[in-house]
């Protein structure tokens, strides 16, 4: 059986070797050769992001590696990942910041190209995460279509969010069927349909599992899953998982008195046993709820800058965008037990060692 796999952690080893996340697929043996990979790869990313942007109405455009610090338009995440720096020399040793990620960059790009609702962008971005715990799905390098949509403030529901996120699944399941097309040896499993949970019901469900434990239980459960309401806290206290208070409206209250206009896309990948994101999104906030989240999370000396008081005065558009890991797609879609087999980036000496050991050569 394909996916007959079992996986154990490395870190079950002796307390003399190094520690490490990676899990180990045991018996794991790649479908595709090096070069098979790397054409996989091609006929990935053309085709979806073809698929992306007709389903969408994404027009592409170019987008930068790097912003100047200080002006808020850098993403912050989870709010503590440090972002690369460098001085510029013929900007006075002005320092300039790698992306994160461009989802305000993004929002500014709507409003420069007087982008009209219903329609929006999308671009090849390209990050530098230094911060990042290495393992299987998490690289330095990161690579993602970035996109955002003008939307009107009478598509600012969860309804409306639920739309957008179906057709992204949708994109995404006719590219697996184009990839096992094309290559027989591999076969699909992603579900038809994917099914909607607010982080608060699943905390409901699984009370004494942590939040990656929840995400785990409930992509085994269903396949795909979109978890609606990430960033704000749960009914324990806690959240689901972190997100910067200037990018994402995850306060407003939606269905059911539950507060959260944005969420994740996992599915449960059988090659290693465990929940997958492939994509983070949501509805942008607006005014009320960006005043809203600097209050929560005290940071309301962000109003200040030059993205923040773009959006207080009103010379941004309401939009909704998220990321799509491209190599995440590449790696779900081909089957491989690390991401390093998709992209190349910097690994520890004894995960290369160890991956290539477990027939997962690293690029």
């Amino acid at each position: 059986m394909l996916f007959n796999i079992k996986v154990v952690p490395l870190h079950t080893q002796n307390e003399n070797e190094i520690m490490s996340q990676l899990i180990k697929p045991v018996s794991y043996e790649p479908l595709l050769d090096t070069k098979q990979t790397e054409q996989g790869i091609k006929l990935i990313k053309e085709f979806f992001q073809q698929n992306i942007s007709t389903e969408l109405r994404l027009r592409r455009v170019t987008a930068p590696l790097f912003v100047l610090k200080g002006l808020g338009i850098n993403d912050d995440l989870n709010g503590v990942e440090r972002a690369v720096t460098f001085p510029i020399k013929d900007l006075n040793d002005a320092c300039a910041e790698v992306v994160h990620s461009l989802a305000k960059w993004k929002r500014l790009s709507l409003a420069e190209y007087k982008i009209e609702p219903g329609y929006g962008i999308y671009t090849d971005m390209n990050a530098i995460r230094a911060d990042e715990e290495l393992d299987n799905l998490h690289s330095l390098y990161v690579d993602q279509w970035d996109w955002e949509a003008v939307i009107t403030k009478d598509q600012r529901t969860i309804a409306y969010l639920k739309n957008v996120v179906e057709r992204i699944y949708a994109a995404i399941r006719r590219t697996e069927y184009l990839t096992c097309e094309t290559y027989p040896q591999i076969k699909p499993f992603l579900p038809e349909s994917i099914t909607f949970i607010h982080a608060e019901d699943l905390l409901q469900m699984y009370p004494d599992k942590t939040p990656k434990e929840r995400e785990d239980a409930i992509c085994e459960k269903y396949g795909a899953v979109f978890i609606i309401g990430i960033g704000g806290k749960l009914s324990n206290g806690e959240k689901h998982d972190g997100r910067a208070p200037d990018y994402d409206d995850w306060s407003t209250m939606g269905e059911n008195g539950k507060a959260g206009l944005n969420g994740d896309i996992l599915i449960w990948y059988p090659v290693l046993g465990r929940s997958f994101e492939l994509s983070s999104m949501g509805i942008r906030v607006d005014k009320e709820s960006l005043l809203r989240q600097l209050k929560l999370e005290g940071m309301e000396e962000r109003e200040q800058l030059y993205f923040h008081q773009k959006l207080l005065n009103g010379q941004l558009p309401l939009s909704i965008g998220g990321g799509i890991g491209q190599s995440r797609l590449c790696m779900v879609l081909l089957h491989k037990g690390h991401i390093g087999e998709i992209q190349a980036s910097i690994w520890p000496d004894d995960m290369r060692k160890e991956c290539k050991e477990l027939g997962m050569t690293l690029i």
